[in-house]
């Protein structure tokens, strides 16, 4: 029954890097399209919570957002677009969520905290096979050695 258990969790080890992200790909997208698109809303909050020229960070969040959301998706560069997302987050907490903490514990249960396990498992073992960086590998690796000319 184990070794059953095993085979069947050792075929489906494609999925969960897939469905993180696509998860979390989708929400940073979905979020920096509406940044992008609510700038003097988005300008004023930035404001408000004190973080330094507002109308250069509130177009430069939503960029980044959209752009690594949207090639976490594909897959595409996951190593690497995990890092500008884990650095919103982290001004997102240490701006909007760290002052309404009644202790560090709170933090756990927060979704920009979550966001950012989940962002740091994705730095560590990548987009999966189901991924354009999982394609790009296949068809680099498999290309036969030139000799020089």
């Amino acid at each position: 029954m184990f070794e059953r258990l095993q085979r069947i969790c050792d075929r489906a080890l494609w999925l969960p890097p897939l469905l993180a992200r696509v998860s979390v790909g989708l929400v940073f997208a979905t979020t920096g399209w509406g940044k992008l698109h609510h700038l003097d809303r988005v300008i004023e909050f930035f404001r408000s919570l004190g973080i330094p020229h507002p109308e250069l960070q509130a177009p430069f969040v939503g960029t980044t957002e959209l752009v690594c959301g949207c090639l976490l998706v594909l897959g595409l560069g996951t190593r690497l677009v995990v890092f500008p997302l884990i650095g919103t987050m982290v001004v997102a907490i240490g701006t909007a969520i760290w002052p309404e903490l009644d202790g560090a514990i709170d933090l756990l249960g927060k979704e920009e905290f979550l966001f950012i396990v989940l962002l740091l498992w994705l730095a560590v073992s990548g987009g999966g096979a189901v991924s354009v960086d999982a394609l790009v590998w296949r068809v680099l690796s498999s290309e036969p050695a030139r000799a020089p000319a």
